[in-house]
């Protein structure tokens, strides 16, 4: 069966990273799109999410209450309704968790600090019983880079938390999942983000040998394990 996934950038080297060769894998066709961009108003934009069999909103540094500055924001959020109200598979990272906190009606706002580098999750019970559970390969240690938090959607299960931020990762009903966490991260790309980052890096007091010294450490478990993560996630949320 031949499927299509649509992925939405808001960076360039953020892409969809671990989870694209088990899409592949799955006979996926992956169409990329670039958020600023792409016309996501246009007729075709709007074909595009409602005919799309998965949908992936990727991250980036803006913040979902900067659509004075960035007024595509606008249109994201209306297309992520859309999605949200078909019913059909709809993933979020980082930002594009943020989007659908926000395209369901719930604040987004700053976090109490920047969680940027490696340290694990904590699953509640929901999130012990969901795919998240194939974490425990990388002892739930996934790879964090947000300033932004946000309240849960009405209806969302939250999945984990950290010691910093309490919603980290939700789900709504077997179709939509949001994660402020980085599951999709590949060791391998991890210089293109601090290349792309280098400003909140330095603003925040990032140490860089540490992130660099983690990301060898834990960076193939990860990928390992959320690879799993997305295949079980995958095989509950689309139809066989």
């Amino acid at each position: 069966m031949s499927r299509t996934c649509l992925a939405l950038q808001h960076l360039s080297f953020e892409d969809l990273g671990s989870i694209e060769p088990v899409l592949r894998t799955m006979g996926f066709t992956i169409q990329y799109r670039q958020a600023g961009v792409d016309d996501l108003h246009s007729a075709q934009a709007q074909a595009e999410w409602r005919d799309a069999d998965l949908v992936v909103v990727l991250g980036g540094p803006i913040g979902v209450y900067e659509a004075d500055r960035y007024p595509f924001i606008h249109d994201e959020i209306a297309r992520i309704q859309e999605r949200l109200s078909s019913g059909k598979p709809l993933i979020g990272i980082c930002l594009g968790a943020q989007m659908i906190a926000a395209a369901s009606g719930q604040r987004v706002y700053p976090g109490p600090a920047k969680e940027i580098g490696y340290k694990p999750l904590r699953l509640t019970t929901e999130g012990q019983n969901s795919p998240l559970a194939a974490l425990a390969a990388c002892a739930y240690e996934v790879l964090h880079w947000h300033g932004d938090t946000f309240d849960l959607p009405p209806g969302a299960e939250l999945l984990a938390s950290t010691d910093l931020v309490t919603n980290q990762v939700f789900s709504i009903g077997p179709r939509v999942l949001g994660l402020q966490c980085h599951l999709e991260a590949q060791p391998r790309d991890l210089e293109r983000w601090l290349i792309g980052h280098t400003a909140e890096l330095t603003a925040a007091g990032i140490d860089l040998a540490q992130l660099r010294a983690d990301n060898q450490r834990i960076g193939d478990q990860l990928v390992s394990a959320a690879q799993q993560v997305w295949l079980n996630w995958l095989m509950g949320a689309l139809p066989l």
